[in-house]
């Protein structure tokens, strides 16, 4: 027969059971929800680590760098297009089967000007040294070809050159046409350093590809000599480049669409 004081001992006992039973329960729902957000915090931070490493998170050092960053404040600043609107009018679609005949004087002196957007820019043509490029520039630039073209590349990086030419804007676009390359051993290229100043023509990387694609070189840049040096850019010229390059290309990589509105509003050759 139980007693009434070891009834009360053994209800007492239970208790202290049911209790314990509970805190031990509450301890490892606890370790669980621990744990779980734990690995969300694990989550968002990787997570985070990876957008701050792609640029979209930043530390802008500010007292409020705490705060809720907005696309606004991370968005990547475009510096101000330092060029006017283009003048009025279109890129005209031309095309021709076989290279122009020759008709310039091989012995006289011929300059470039290329009015754009962002400023003149004038080039000292090496005629005798490349006579068959020279002949082509004046006769596309007699037609119009080059006129409301937009520069369509920019290199910030290894190389340093803004190239141009290509009516279609894409890289790809030529005369129909190619020219021999001329003038690789130009005294000016030295330890296969194209110098700034420097206008050459663009090719597709075979022997005698070039067409009308060409680039300025605004800073010293390190390429093989197979590209044709056929002139020179003034010194008012190259403070119009040293301004295209300034505003940077689209990409940020640095080999893309300049950030200027590089517009070639006409071309000119002229034989002075």
């Amino acid at each position: 027969m139980v007693s009434q004081e070891q009834r009360r001992r053994q209800l007492a006992r239970e208790k202290f059971l049911r209790q314990q039973q509970r805190r031990t329960d509450a301890r490892r729902k606890a370790r669980v929800r621990n744990a779980v957000i734990a690995s969300a915090l694990g989550v968002v931070l990787v997570g985070s680590l990876a957008l701050y490493t792609t640029g979209v998170l930043k530390d802008d050092g500010k007292e409020n760098a705490g705060a809720e960053v907005t696309p606004s404040a991370t968005a990547p600043s475009t510096p101000p297009d330092p060029c006017d609107k283009p003048a009025k009018g279109e890129v005209e679609s031309m095309s021709w089967k076989k290279e122009p005949a020759m008709t310039i004087d091989k012995s006289a002196k011929y300059s470039m000007k290329l009015a754009t957007t962002c400023g003149d820019i004038d080039v000292a043509l090496k005629t005798s040294a490349a006579p068959h490029t020279v002949n082509s520039f004046e006769f596309l630039a007699g037609k119009g070809y080059f006129d409301h073209t937009k520069c369509h590349r920019l290199t910030t990086n290894g190389i340093y050159v803004l190239q141009c030419g290509d009516p279609t804007g894409s890289g790809s676009g030529g005369p129909g046409y190619t020219i021999p390359d001329e003038n690789l051993k130009d005294e000016s290229l030295k330890d296969n350093v194209y110098p700034a100043g420097t206008v050459a023509m663009a090719n597709t990387g075979q022997k005698n590809s070039g067409g009308s694609q060409f680039f300025l070189v605004y800073q010293d840049s390190q390429l093989p000599p197979s590209y044709t040096p056929f002139g020179t850019v003034s010194e008012s010229g190259m403070k119009v480049l040293k301004k295209i390059a300034a505003a940077g290309e689209s990409t940020g990589a640095g080999d893309g669409a300049p950030n200027a509105t590089v517009v070639i509003d006409k071309a000119t050759v002229t034989k002075s």
